[in-house]
């Protein structure tokens, strides 16, 4: 079997070609995470992806998974009860930074402070690329966007930090010029128990690219490999990314605690006599 339909037969061929700009850096990160999911060797039955709106949230309809594409933002409280209702599935969410830390931002804190058992992927390329090229919470200082025009003058969030911050078991981060090591992380990320967070850092060359004169989906991906930096284990206080970098890269944090599940039934168990623990509803 060629490598062609190794690939294809995770993707729902009927739908493709794909929505996805030239020079996007979307079905990079799908080609590296088909390739995690072979690496893990899990049965597909037993995973599923969940996206919100935008680019990034096409991916699940992409994928041949059991897929849940939703609204705008609530990727992260669907994926729990989803979850939480069969807590055997392991749950991906796979969205972009605005869908994910701006209207999500509420639900992305709470669900890392109670470790939900969840694999998150951020797919962050600086802007709202479906919308029009509206700045975003992770849009560098000085960067332009539609609505920026001059620049754009609000701090973004550093979303490893922010992941660490409230609670995340692993935080990492890759651009799309790292193939490798963003495969591995899609690896660990879905075989790790609790709220666990990858960064991508993936090139919007339509809206972002070309409005700062950075250039095309080539010319994006040189950037990253001349301003990037890796270093494994960095105080994620310290990775916050410039509007001309460096990238900080690597994987930050990997830690142990109890998830959600296992903490609720802990707790539980030691109050309410003749408890029994809750294992789903399936």
């Amino acid at each position: 079997m060629s490598e062609r339909n190794i690939i294809e037969e995770y993707l729902r061929m009927d739908r493709i070609p794909h929505i996805w700009c030239p020079g996007c850096g979307l079905g990079t990160t799908v080609n590296c995470f088909i390739r995690a999911l072979q690496q893990t060797k899990l049965p597909l039955d037993n995973i599923s992806i969940v996206s919100g709106i935008g680019c990034t949230g096409r991916v699940a309809g992409y994928l041949k998974l059991n897929s849940f594409h939703t609204t705008h933002g609530r990727a992260i409280p669907f994926a729990i009860g989803l979850q939480l209702t069969n807590p055997k599935l392991k749950v991906v969410v796979y969205s972009g930074d605005g869908d994910l830390v701006s209207i999500g931002g509420n639900h992305f804190i709470q669900a890392a402070r109670r470790n939900m058992d969840l694999a998150i992927i951020c797919v962050n390329n600086f802007t709202y690329g479906m919308t029009g090229g509206q700045v975003a919470p992770t849009t560098p200082v000085d960067a332009v966007a539609t609505t920026t025009p001059y620049g754009n003058f609000e701090e973004p969030f550093n979303l490893p930090h922010l992941a660490d911050s409230v609670g995340a078991v692993y935080v990492a981060r890759w651009t799309t010029y790292h193939v490798m090591q963003l495969t591995r992380a899609m690896k660990e990320v879905i075989q790790k128990k609790g709220f666990s967070f990858l960064e991508i850092i993936s090139p919007c060359p339509t809206l972002y690219g070309r409005r700062n004169k950075i250039g095309d989906g080539l010319e994006m991906m040189k950037f990253y490999k001349e301003n990037s930096e890796i270093r494994n284990g960095a105080n994620t206080k310290d990775v916050a990314i410039g509007f001309k970098g460096p990238i900080i890269c690597g994987k930050f944090v990997d830690k142990e605690r109890p998830t959600f599940l296992e903490n609720m039934n802990q707790k539980l168990s030691e109050r309410i006599p003749n408890y029994k623990p809750y294992n789903g509803l399936v």
